[in-house]
């Protein structure tokens, strides 16, 4: 591959360009709700995620994670939803310090599924909410840790 001298230029500013855009401002780069995340109860996280929605119980969503999670400080879990029109999936951890674990923003073109390890840091009830054109929906199971992973 011949890389021509301008080439070479022309993409090394375009990419310093982009850190220092990254670098600048992260919050707008990366859309990070800080006051969502940074939120120490269940009520405050969600309201700032998601401000005058309030969440309904569906059957639609799929909350795969574990009955009991050996080590809290690695729980697998799955999210799924057939609900039509998805946004975003969020899921909280109702008992630990910063209860919003991950927010996935979904275009229209995602599959509404999802898949992460969380830390938990004591037994907690797992929340997963969905946002769709029709609202917001959600399901919970609680999952029991025997080693706490948030510190503990």
């Amino acid at each position: 591959m011949n890389i021509v001298r301008r080439d070479f230029l022309s993409l090394a500013t375009k990419g310093a360009a982009a850190l220092m855009a990254v670098a600048a401002f992260p919050s707008l780069v990366f859309a990070r709700n800080d006051k969502a995340f940074g939120a120490h109860n269940l009520a405050d996280a969600v309201a700032n995620r998601y401000p005058g929605m309030t969440a309904a119980d569906s059957d639609k969503i799929t909350l795969k994670a574990p009955a009991i999670a050996e080590n809290g400080a690695v729980v697998p879990l799955t999210v799924k939803s057939s609900l039509d029109n998805v946004k975003s999936i969020s899921i909280f951890v109702e008992n630990n310090p910063a209860p919003l674990a991950t927010s996935f923003n979904l275009g229209p073109q995602n599959i509404a599924e999802v898949s992460v390890r969380i830390r938990m840091g004591k037994t907690s009830n797992v929340i997963a909410m969905v946002e769709t054109d029709a609202g917001l929906f959600q399901t919970k199971q609680e999952v029991k840790v025997t080693i706490g992973g948030c510190g503990g």
